[in-house]
């Protein structure tokens, strides 16, 4: 599986322990800091790797100490980011994460130079012969831009699919929805599919999203697992239990799971299962590549449920 994954890369810092800010100029003993590639394109092409896909990064980056970190730990993974531009008026896009002892995990974020990424900065011809492109983010680029890529993705044989980072949002889905009609599979949590469409059951705003053009929508849903629906059937999957540790990146590991179960040859509830699966072993962790698992591993894991 060659798969280009495009869009938002973040360098994400947890900080795990936190049961207050403290005050004044105080100080604050905490269990784990540490920092972990991330993001809709980042995060997704980290797990895409390490479940054996040939991954290809394209995306913008800050010419800052950040963003050779970040590239540094993506390569580390195994994926090729030659196609991620480095911007020296900009800085590379930045997450801290306190993680609460209940799991909470509430964020300050810098939006950097995912904000100035587009297609201008993205070599077309080094899509060709990807099997698969994935696209997360596209609302900075717009729905216009993010159309024409995907379109241009599927002409080149492509199986093409879309990740939305902002909340769900009736306005958002309107901005974006020149996308949607070249999308084989739209991955959102239910969050966003409730918020975009106004639906009151997660069922019909998926299937709202179909009627707006998906091929396919792989919804999300955190301890419930994931809803698949395409306009002739609707999947539900169960996650698996788990001692959840850290829930961050457990959508892009999702992505990955399904995608990558996708390009083995599964039907949509294997490569749900295999995205749930994915995400429990994230979720396990502190952060996207937190610990070791690989394609076996979460086979293994799948098959002993």
């Amino acid at each position: 599986m060659k798969i280009a994954t495009i869009g938002v890369h973040v360098l994400d810092t947890h900080v795990i322990g936190i049961e207050s800010i403290p005050e004044r100029s105080d100080g604050q003993l905490v269990e784990t800091i540490r920092v972990s590639p991330a993001g809709t394109a980042g995060g997704t092409a980290v797990v895409l790797s390490r479940l054996g896909a040939q991954v290809h990064s394209f995306g913008a980056v800050g010419d800052d100490p950040i963003g050779t970190t970040l590239l540094a730990l993506l390569e580390r993974e195994g994926v090729d980011v030659a196609g991620l531009v480095r911007k020296a008026d900009q800085q590379t896009s930045a997450s801290v994460i306190p993680v609460r002892p209940n799991g909470d995990r509430p964020a300050w974020h810098c939006i950097g130079a995912n904000g100035a990424f587009t297609l201008d900065d993205l070599d077309l011809a080094a899509l060709e012969g990807c099997s698969f492109v994935h696209l997360g983010g596209p609302e900075f680029l717009g729905g216009e831009a993010a159309g024409r890529l995907l379109a241009h993705a599927r002409s080149l044989g492509a199986t093409t699919s879309l990740d939305i980072l902002a909340p769900g949002d009736p306005d958002m889905l309107a901005w974006v929805a020149d996308a949607l009609p070249h999308t084989d599979y739209l991955l959102p949590n239910d969050e966003q599919v409730l918020g975009f469409t106004g639906a009151t059951s997660l069922a019909d705003g998926a299937r709202a999203l179909v009627a707006a053009g998906a091929g396919c929508v792989a919804v999300t849903q955190g301890s419930k697992g994931a809803l698949v629906v395409t306009a002739d059937e609707t999947i539900e999957v169960p996650a698996y239990a788990i001692d959840v540790i850290d829930t961050t990146g457990c959508g892009d590991a999702f992505s990955a799971g399904f995608l990558r179960g996708l390009s083995l040859g599964r039907d949509l509830r294997g490569a749900a299962e295999l995205g749930c699966a994915t995400a429990a072993q994230v979720a396990q962790g502190v952060g996207t590549d937190a610990g070791v698992y690989s394609l076996a591993s979460v086979e293994a894991f799948v098959r002993a449920r």
